[in-house]
């Protein structure tokens, strides 16, 4: 696997992204209404990255500046490639390039019909934080947070 930094609007992004709308039609019956502008994943500000396999793009996922934090967005593994890790290690990426650009907050809203999504993250220590963004009024929606280090601050 190759994680690559791509724009939001990047091919291979796009296609990702409307994959995981579309898993989204299936488990809550629409789309992600979250307003997203492409510009708000792009550097210093934000990020976008695709997962590679053997030259396939497999996953997605960005950070974009919200508040003191940054929010995921659009973490995403296909189907074909699920079971292999992917999703964790493009949480990692994301934590570290956050950090990277000088981050130390990870807030991100996710769903009660996503019981793997909470699973990962909350294995990864994430934590419950207040209710923010498009959907913080939505009864299903879950948000979690984690304080992200680098390793010399360990």
């Amino acid at each position: 696997m190759k994680i690559e930094v791509t724009s939001y609007d990047h091919p291979d992004a796009v296609a990702l992204i409307a994959e995981v709308q579309q898993e989204y039609v299936v488990r809550y019956g629409e789309e992600d209404g979250t307003p997203v502008d492409p510009a708000e994943f792009a550097p210093p500000r934000g990020l976008f990255l695709v997962a590679y396999v053997d030259g396939t793009p497999a996953a997605c996922g960005g950070w974009r500046a919200h508040g003191t934090a940054v929010e995921l967005k659009r973490m995403y593994v296909t189907p074909a490639f699920r079971g292999r890790g992917l999703a964790r290690a493009m949480l990692a990426a994301l934590e570290r390039t956050a950090v990277e650009a000088g981050h130390r907050r990870v807030i991100l809203e996710t769903g009660q019909r996503q019981p793997e999504a909470i699973a990962l993250y909350e294995s990864s220590g994430y934590e419950p934080v207040p209710r923010f963004g498009y959907y913080a009024e939505a009864p299903e929606a879950v948000h979690l947070g984690k304080v992200v280090e680098c390793p010399s601050m360990r």
